[in-house]
């Protein structure tokens, strides 16, 4: 087991996928958490491919993709701002059109690429064995962009999830904290892309932030359960990928949402054999 360990970490593009995975952890375990005690995970799987038109124009005009992922995240949200106070159409429509078209117009812009088929599987589904140096260092810098802002604004996070009204008579500006929220959920999807591409990222937005709440309650708690979880699933992951050859963000993505059922199922079992002691 421990040679099965050490023999996929040995190359040096997988030591890189690896600390690109884990940077990728920390940031969407940290917003993550606030995406599933809120319920927004339908938010966040459009915001995660509302970011597509900027990295299809970066593959298409050569500039950074994490600067057109940035600058696109940034617009996609103040659409769904804008459509969540308008009031026009329920917040889930109008999110849902968002999504489809945001990831239309991805795929248009990107389509006018010579090399489509190879940009668009790299665009949804990211190149966790391609990460370099500098891809690491750009991740590290939204990563602990999160971090900080994470723990600066943690009182007023914690108030809007949990009573907005409440957050409103103390002076804790829900709207303001609900756009950073926004801001910082989108800087997650940013760090995390390149490693496993905008239509896997949700799986670790979701699923191990999902998987802590079934054992802890505290934020804090779940937080750090979560980056466990998350860390897990991507050093299984990077495993399974280099040894049977299959795709490393989708590997890492499933591995997190099978680790959310095992638990899940796990706790079943356990409470169903505890009412039968109990019974008997």
């Amino acid at each position: 087991m421990i040679e099965w360990f050490t023999e996929a970490f040995e190359p040096a593009f997988m030591q890189r996928a690896l600390l690109g995975g884990l940077i990728a952890v920390l940031a969407t375990s940290l917003i993550g958490t606030w995406v599933v005690l809120r319920g927004l995970a339908f938010l966040g799987d459009a915001l995660a491919h509302g970011v597509i038109p900027g990295i299809a124009l970066a593959v298409l005009w050569g500039f950074s993709p994490i600067i057109g992922a940035l600058v696109a995240a940034v617009v996609m949200s103040g659409l769904v701002s804008v459509v969540s106070s308008r009031g026009i159409v329920r917040e889930d429509t109008g999110i849902g059109l968002l999504f489809v078209g945001m990831l239309s117009l991805g795929i248009i812009i990107v389509s006018r690429s010579q090399s489509f088929t190879t940009d668009v599987t790299t665009l949804l589904f990211g190149d966790v064995l391609g990460v370099t140096v500098d891809d690491l260092r750009g991740q590290a810098i939204a990563a602990a962009i999160v971090l900080v802002v994470t723990i600066a604004l943690y009182r007023p996070f914690l108030a809007l999830t949990f009573n907005r009204k409440k957050a409103a008579t103390l002076g804790m500006r829900p709207a303001l904290a609900q756009a950073a929220m926004l801001a910082l959920l989108a800087v997650s999807i940013v760090a995390s892309f390149e490693a496993i591409g905008t239509l896997l990222v949700f799986g670790l937005l979701v699923a191990p932030p999902a998987t802590a709440s079934l054992f802890v309650h505290r934020v804090p708690a779940i937080m750090m359960l979560a980056i466990l979880f998350g860390s897990a699933s991507v050093v299984i992951g990077l495993m399974v990928s280099y040894h049977h050859g299959t795709a490393g963000g989708a590997t890492i993505s499933g591995v997190a949402v099978a680790l959310f059922f095992l638990c899940m199922s796990g706790r079943e079992i356990a409470g169903s054999l505890r009412q039968r002691s109990l019974a008997t």
